[in-house]
Formats: structure tokens, C-alpha cells, sequence
């Protein structure tokens, strides 16, 4: 088999066997025949919950199993058409089943990463806060482009974004903002993205025109539902109001109706000021306390797990999950997977999916990548 051929053959054979490992193969057998079983059961459905549940249940784990069948099933095909055509000279029908390897290699990582988001909170909606760390103007400016960054990938993905809360720099971009991301798996792939985020870059404001480095941080937390509950101590709050600015509607900067709540046990801080009326914006930065808080015991129960999650940390150096080079060359480059682009012009414009998909991957196999930054 030619070495192209052979290629995705192993792309493919490492995308089925990361499904296999995650699903817990075996146990997912069982599991799906005890919840075929229960389906059955006509007494299930007087608790439409608990019903609603299993169904849920059962459909990712039987739509998770069948691609994962029917993946291997087109792949020992393929196989077997390309060395027939090898064993015959047949060069065209080698190339039709090279494309059609192609193909599968493509589905096989889709459908590996839809499998992927299966977590507590995968499929909820997502806030994500971007804070500019030190630096001033040029941090501010680059916080800004993560700002739209996240915004093109969300639409790219057909999702609704809502800023919620906005703090314009001093001169461009912004201080911190946060977006509320409608769409299904919204959390489950944002959430590989929290953590700093570094740019290297000529100075629009340098008149020297010299390279600066800046860094930004960006949190993903889960939007939550009333299903959750999530317990808090008013006593334990302290909440502050203030004149909202930037962008906004009539309201803006002429009432304290922004609203900033600080969760006192944990040092959490939330706020919100894009609804007109205090109240409103109280109810959206309660909504997001309850969802930073979630992800917070989210977050302890997987580093319970020895799994790999995001963690804030300092805004500089030594930080960064990855970092964004546009002079004197072009290069993104992932410091927990090793993921590379040579076209960070399309990674800001939103194109962040290979990125998360090896992020997600790694959460699953735990395993560690050696990766040097880049100058």
C-alpha cells in the first residue's frame, strides 16, 4: 500500500481506538443493552425525567457505538479494495480508494470528537471572559482580537453570540469582556480554550515599529439551568453598582445599572451591563455566579480524576497555553498538544476547531506533549 494510503489508514486506526478507550469499549456494550432493556419497560415513562435521561443516555451512547462499527466496517473495505487494486496495477482504482480513505479520515475525526463531548456539561450553552493582562494599550488590543476571534467561531459554527459584559481599553481594544455562546456543544468545545493566550507581533502603536509581546487570559464556564443546583450564600456576597460603559443602548452612562458581584469564598467576580434596568442585570450576574461556580466543582472533580483541566493562572509569561506569532513570521502554535497553523490570519478569524479537537483528545488520553514556545 502506498505511503499516502497507508497514512490515513493510521489516522483512522488512531481515531477508532481513542473512541474504544473513551467509551470503555466493553462497558459501553453492556451499558447500552441495560438501557435498551429499561427503554422497554413501559414503567419507566411515569417519571418523564428520569425517562428523558435515558433516553439521552442512550442515543449518544448508541450513535457513539454505530459510528464507531460502521467507521471500521467502510475502513476494512477500503482496505482490502486498495491492495486488490495494488495486486492488480490497477493505479485508478488504487487513487478512488485513497479518496475515499481521505473522506473517512475526516468523518472518523468529527465523529471522534462528537463522542468527545460527552461531559457533565458538555452540551450547554457557554459564557467566555477574556481579561487583557499587563501591558496597557497593546494587551487591550489584543484581548480585543480574542474578543472576535471567539465571536467568528462561534458564527462560523451557526451559534448566537450575546456580549454581556464590556469594558472598552483606553485607547483600543478592551479591558475584559464576556460573550454568552448559544449552540449545541457550545461549552464542550470552548472549554479547552481557557487559560493565557500569547502574541507576538510589530507594534501598530510603536512608532519604532518594534516587536511586543502581550498576553491576554480567557475563562469558558458553563451556562447552567435550573436543574443544577448550585447553593449560594447571599451573606456571603458583595454587590456593587456602577455606571455602565461602551458599547450599549440608550442607558449607557446615564444610570448605575451595571451591576458586579463578588462571590467572597471563593474570590469569584462577575458582572453585567448590557440589559437597561439594574434588575435584569442583577438576574444575568446571579446566572453567571451559578455557572463559574459549577464549573469550578467541574473543574475539582476532574483534577480529582488526574484529569487535565484549565486552571487560572497569571496573565505573562510562563502561562500561555498558546501563543499567536505574526512577525517576523506566521505561526500558531498549541503549547499543550503541539497543534501548529501557519495561517494565523484564519485562526483569529475564528478557524479554532483543530486546536480544540487535539485539546479534547488529550483530555481523554492524558497524555503529555513536549512543546517549546515559540521566539
Amino acid at each position: 500500500m502506498r505511503a499516502e494510503a497507508q497514512a490515513l489508514v493510521d489516522k483512522i486506526n488512531d481515531a477508532l481506538a481513542l473512541l474504544r478507550r473513551f467509551l470503555d469499549w466493553d462497558r459501553a456494550l453492556r451499558r447500552l443493552d441495560e438501557l435498551n432493556a429499561r427503554v422497554e419497560d413501559q414503567s419507566l415513562w411515569n417519571d418523564p425525567k428520569a425517562a428523558q435521561e435515558v433516553m439521552r443516555e442512550r442515543r449518544r451512547l448508541d450513535e457513539a457505538i454505530s459510528a464507531t462499527r460502521a467507521i471500521e466496517s467502510e475502513l476494512s473495505d477500503t482496505v482490502e479494495l486498495i491492495e486488490m487494486a495494488d495486486a492488480e496495477g490497477d493505479a485508478e482504482m488504487a487513487d478512488e480508494g485513497t479518496q475515499s480513505l481521505a473522506q473517512l479520515a475526516e468523518r472518523a475525526e468529527v465523529d471522534k470528537v462528537k463522542a468527545l463531548l460527552s461531559g457533565e456539561a458538555d452540551a450547554n450553552d457557554t459564557y467566555i471572559e477574556i481579561n487583557s493582562g499587563a501591558g496597557g494599550t497593546e494587551s487591550q488590543d489584543w484581548a480585543g482580537m480574542l474578543l472576535r476571534m471567539y465571536t467568528r467561531w462561534a458564527e462560523r459554527r451557526g451559534m448566537k453570540v450575546e456580549l454581556v459584559d464590556y469594558h472598552a481599553g483606553e485607547q483600543a481594544g478592551i479591558k475584559s469582556a464576556t460573550l454568552l455562546v448559544k449552540g449545541e456543544n457550545a461549552y464542550g468545545y470552548a472549554k479547552t480554550e481557557s487559560g493565557v493566550h500569547r502574541l507576538v507581533r510589530i507594534s501598530p502603536y510603536d512608532s519604532a515599529a518594534r516587536r511586543h509581546t502581550s498576553f491576554s487570559s480567557v475563562w469558558v464556564y458553563p451556562v447552567i439551568d435550573d436543574n443544577i443546583d448550585i447553593e449560594i450564600n447571599e451573606s456571603e456576597l458583595r454587590i456593587d453598582t456602577y455606571r455602565a460603559s461602551g458599547a450599549g443602548g440608550q442607558h449607557i452612562n446615564t444610570t448605575d445599572s451595571a451591576v458586579r458581584i463578588t462571590h467572597l469564598p471563593t474570590g469569584i467576580v462577575v458582572q453585567c451591563q448590557n440589559q437597561r434596568s439594574q434588575h435584569k442585570n442583577k438576574a444575568e450576574a446571579f446566572n453567571q455566579l451559578r455557572a463559574r461556580l459549577y464549573e469550578r466543582e467541574l473543574a475539582e472533580r476532574e483534577a480529582v480524576a488526574n484529569a487535565q483541566n484549565a486552571t487560572k493562572t497569571d496573565i505573562g509569561w510562563g502561562h500561555q497555553i498558546r501563543s499567536y506569532v505574526l512577525q517576523p513570521y506566521q505561526l500558531v502554535k498549541d503549547l499543550r498538544t503541539g497543534v501548529t497553523s501557519t495561517a494565523p490570519g484564519d485562526v483569529l478569524d475564528g478557524a479554532l476547531d483543530p486546536f480544540m479537537a487535539a485539546a479534547l483528545s488529550q483530555r481523554v488520553t492524558g497524555e503529555t506533549v513536549e512543546v517549546e514556545d515559540v521566539d
